[in-house]
């Protein structure tokens, strides 16, 4: 039997790193076994459904390396509204599913519990389909449905304890308990991992897979990813868009291999890995069944090692989009014609060993191209104290009066400025790299001031101490 696992995604938003990692433990599995990765886009909700979302998905599997054309589909839910139909009208007509006229409210004045489940009021009324009336699928009196899990072993529910749930609505269409199935089936889908969100309604699912005559698939549920303050991530409080941790300047490499870290890690006292490495090792089955934190800060770091493990030319070439702009990342403010490609690579790989995400790179390289600096007024008040003045009077005369332009005779320069006032370099060098650069915080002064050159630095010095 060949391995079959599909990734079903909704175009109502943006995507979402749950996703993103679900989507890559698909993959890896599929990969394993020789199998295929199916992609379904779920886009039966028309009021929430965009074009743009859908592209947006496609868009962020590419980057996570799971590209058009690897992989089977797109396949759209709408195309097999059909089937989803058929399979209603099946159920309905073996005596598996029955309509029901009963409104929430009129649940509740029977039971008087607005906790309480549907009660099969309409089970033997003998309704026919019709304008407010839904179909309920007639989940056994008896016995048990064991659920095989990956992840989570073997749960299993009473059937007494699952309510006659709906499978379509009254216009004939169905629910995503039925729509799901049903594609599962019509793409043979045998092999299901998905969030632990979606548990709950498995054993509704595998008795509709038994319902419909099939072998329901092998089931995996992973375990949700939450915040720092342990709760489940969501687009309403935290950072969860995959494109937005992309145009932030967030490598793919960096990415998947931290997504997969959630809940699971590979031998050894180690985490960051080659992705030959997680493919080779990683077993869904080892996924932790605790809530996994997905933390920022540690995927800044992570981030951060995967730039400095680039070489230059690599890291020159990753930068690119946040040095010119692309549709998703804003142009930098400088003129496109003052970009100096030369000056750039010179100063990259101080840069490189400074950043943490990409979008970074911009304002630790912006006063080379700036006609002036960018006025910090936070660095300039940190800066710019007492004293000031007089350290930039004297770091202007004694770099202009210097031979050779080079960062080692630069900063020979401003510590003498310093020694004869009895400061150390630190407290010489922040009001000139505010001068310089604009901010307090940057690439090493001395480096940068050499490629800025002894016209612009003078100039930038001068303006700098009209202000004090």
């Amino acid at each position: 039997m060949t391995v079959r696992v599909r990734f079903a995604p909704s175009p109502t938003g943006m995507f979402h790193v749950g996703g993103a990692r679900t989507a890559l433990q698909n993959w890896i599995y599929a990969q394993q076994h020789g199998g295929v990765f199916v992609l379904r886009i779920e886009d039966t909700d028309a009021a929430r459904n965009k074009p743009e979302w859908t592209e947006g998905i496609l868009a962020a599997l590419d980057w996570i390396g799971i590209e058009r054309g690897s992989y089977e589909g797109p396949y759209y839910q709408s195309s097999y509204a059909a089937d989803h139909t058929a399979a209603a009208t099946r159920l309905y007509g073996e005596g598996k599913a029955y309509y029901c006229d009963c409104t929430r409210d009129d649940v509740l004045a029977r039971s008087g519990n607005k906790h309480s489940g549907y009660d099969g009021f309409c089970r033997d009324r003998g309704l026919e389909s019709g304008e407010g009336r839904a179909l309920r699928f007639r989940t056994p009196d008896e016995g048990e449905t064991v659920v095989v899990d990956l992840v989570r072993g073997k749960p299993t529910f009473e059937n007494k304890l699952i309510e006659d749930f709906v499978i379509a609505r009254s216009d004939g269409s169905a629910v995503f308990l039925l729509a799901n199935v049903v594609d599962d089936m019509s793409m043979g889908i045998n092999h299901v991992f998905r969030a632990e969100e979606h548990l709950p309604n498995t054993p509704k699912q595998q008795l509709l897979w038994e319902a419909l005559g099939h072998t329901p698939p092998v089931w995996g549920h992973v375990p949700v990813i939450v915040n720092e303050k342990r709760q489940k991530l969501s687009k309403r409080r935290d950072k969860v868009a995959l494109e937005s941790y992309r145009d932030e300047g967030y490598l793919a490499a960096a990415m998947r291999n931290y997504l997969l870290l959630l809940g699971w890690a590979p031998s050894g006292d180690r985490e960051i890995v080659p992705w030959s490495v997680i493919e080779e090792e990683f077993h869904l089955e080892e996924v932790n069944h605790a809530p996994a934190f997905f933390d920022v800060k540690k995927l800044r770091a992570f981030n951060g090692e995967y730039i400095r493990a680039l070489s230059v030319s690599e890291f020159t070439q990753v930068c690119a989009p946040w040095l010119t702009g692309t549709e998703t990342i804003p142009a930098p403010s400088w003129d496109p014609e003052k970009f100096d490609t030369e000056v750039f690579a010179t100063i990259a790989p101080l840069a490189q060993t400074r950043i943490a995400v990409l979008a970074e790179i911009v304002e630790n390289v912006d006063f080379l191209f700036l006609d002036e600096p960018v006025r910090d007024e936070t660095s300039w008040a940190k800066a710019m104290k007492e004293g000031a003045a007089d350290i930039l009077d004297g770091a202007a005369a004694a770099f202009g009066a210097l031979p050779d332009w080079t960062a080692e005779s630069l900063k020979a320069a401003l510590e003498a400025v310093g020694e004869a006032r009895g400061l150390k370099l630190g407290k010489t060098q922040a009001p000139v790299r505010v001068a310089v650069t604009g901010r307090t915080i940057g690439l090493p002064l001395f480096e940068s001031i050499e490629l800025l050159g002894r016209d612009r630095t003078l100039a930038r010095i001068s303006a700098a101490r009209a202000r004090l």
